[in-house]
């Protein structure tokens, strides 16, 4: 186990492992599952697990349901016992399919680094958020194809390392599918080709939602230092999650980005904490609203909330000169002179997206979906930066923004919270 004190910039450590994939990047091999099925020969495909809560054991087991032949060979977490857990957790409900052994387990801050030395074939990154970069640059440079949970970033700073790892995928010729999975559910893919076809006309506005209660929360114990409280609830830092906006909702904005083809120029918003409060709940808002404007016009009004006794909704609505839609997980409809209904059978979505790298995988036929899971967090971000501010966020600016919420280190040590923000006082960065 590796000490707790360990620290690493985000900084540093995105140049030089930039500076290293470079230098490798024309040597790559291309991976042992390609290379196995293009030559008709079944194999196993070894998947390594980097982050065990429970989106990251969660996704362990969308893979062993995607394809009989995966089986979870190595682990890393921060914190031994989650790790634990994860691995109980698995190996219960898929025995010898889990195959790692204590000596394929990782902890500590560079876990990491170690399980990507190993042979897996593929990673799942599912660590919070703001590791999504680190963790990218790593895996990519070090050979590996990834399925990367939601979202990629935190900050602008984190999207330009996503932009660069996409750009070393593409040249080293890995496979990358992010957890945005509404991209790969059939009832989506089915409702777009009917936009791409005219079924809406022209679109013109829409409206999008994630409106729902609280969540989770890990009680602090005498022992927990300030960072390992604020890991251990990082849903409730912006540092670590981007805020629900960017850890959440991002799933309805990167819809609306796939109807528009792109994402937004520019975001005006408003928002604030006034339900939650406590002091557990960190400095993170409760409530946000934003007007998103697109270059073909498209005006999109976005939503989301975690706030107990509230009217849920979590949703896409889009309106064009010829009808309207309306979308949720498993469900799509248009309404109008082209109306239709989704009524096909699919495949739950979160297995999906694991079926479609692994075909990508074998077939050669690459997948790489970093840039646009990019381009969806950093529409999840500006809003958030419109609403901290009270300002007018372009995309331009918020391509550019020198924002970065790494903190000083990452040793388990004092870590004060940052105030909450203050439209119209927080500075625009």
């Amino acid at each position: 186990m590796e000490s707790k004190s360990t620290s690493i910039s985000r900084r540093n450590f995105v140049r030089a492992s930039g500076l290293s994939a470079a230098a490798v990047a024309g040597g790559a091999l291309a991976s042992p599952v390609g290379r196995a099925w293009a030559g008709g020969v079944r194999q196993t495909i070894k998947v390594g697990v980097i982050g065990c809560g429970g989106r990251g054991t969660g996704a362990a087991g969308n893979a062993l349901e995607a394809d009989p032949d995966v089986v979870i060979s190595h682990f890393a977490d921060l914190f031994p016992d989650r790790l634990t857990s994860s691995r109980k957790n698995l190996r219960d409900e898929y025995g010898d399919r889990i195959t790692a052994t204590d000596h394929d387990c990782f902890t500590g801050i560079d876990a990491y680094k170690r399980l990507c030395s190993q042979g897996c074939d593929y990673v799942i990154l599912a660590t919070p958020p703001h590791f999504r970069p680190i963790h990218l640059t790593h895996a990519i440079g070090s050979g590996k194809h990834v399925f990367t949970e939601k979202p990629v970033a935190v900050d602008p700073t984190g999207i330009r390392a996503v932009f660069a790892a996409h750009e070393e995928a593409d040249r080293r010729k890995l496979c990358a599918v992010a957890g945005t999975q509404r991209r790969h559910e059939k009832c989506y893919l089915d409702f777009i080709q009917r936009v791409r076809d005219g079924a809406l006309g022209d679109l013109i506005s829409g409206s999008c939602y994630w409106n729902m209660g609280e969540l989770w929360n890990v009680d602090r114990t005498p022992e927990m230092t300030d960072m390992e409280w604020q890991l251990r609830n990082w849903l409730y830092f912006t540092w670590l999650s981007g805020d629900h906006i960017v850890e959440q909702h991002v799933h309805n904005l990167d819809v609306i980005n796939w109807v528009n083809d792109g994402p937004p120029v520019r975001a005006m918003g408003m928002g604030g904490r006034q339900a939650r409060t406590d002091p557990r709940f960190g400095h993170i808002f409760d409530h946000f609203a934003i007007e998103y404007e697109y270059a073909n016009g498209f005006v999109l009004t976005s939503m989301c909330r975690q706030t107990n006794g509230c009217a849920n909704r979590v949703e896409e609505r889009v309106r064009g000169t010829k009808g309207s839609s309306k979308t949720t997980s498993g469900f799509a409809e248009i309404s109008g002179p082209g109306a239709w209904k989704f009524d096909g059978k699919q495949t739950g979505p979160y297995i999906q997206e694991h079926i479609d790298l692994i075909a990508a995988i074998r077939s050669g036929n690459r997948i790489n979906e970093l840039r646009r899971v990019a381009e969806s967090t950093l529409t999840a971000i500006m809003g958030r930066m419109s609403v901290y501010t009270g300002k007018e966020v372009t995309w331009e600016f918020a391509v550019d923004s020198k924002l970065d919420l790494t903190p000083p280190s990452y040793a388990f040590g004092p870590l004060p919270v940052p105030p909450v923000a203050i439209p119209g006082k927080t500075e625009l960065i």
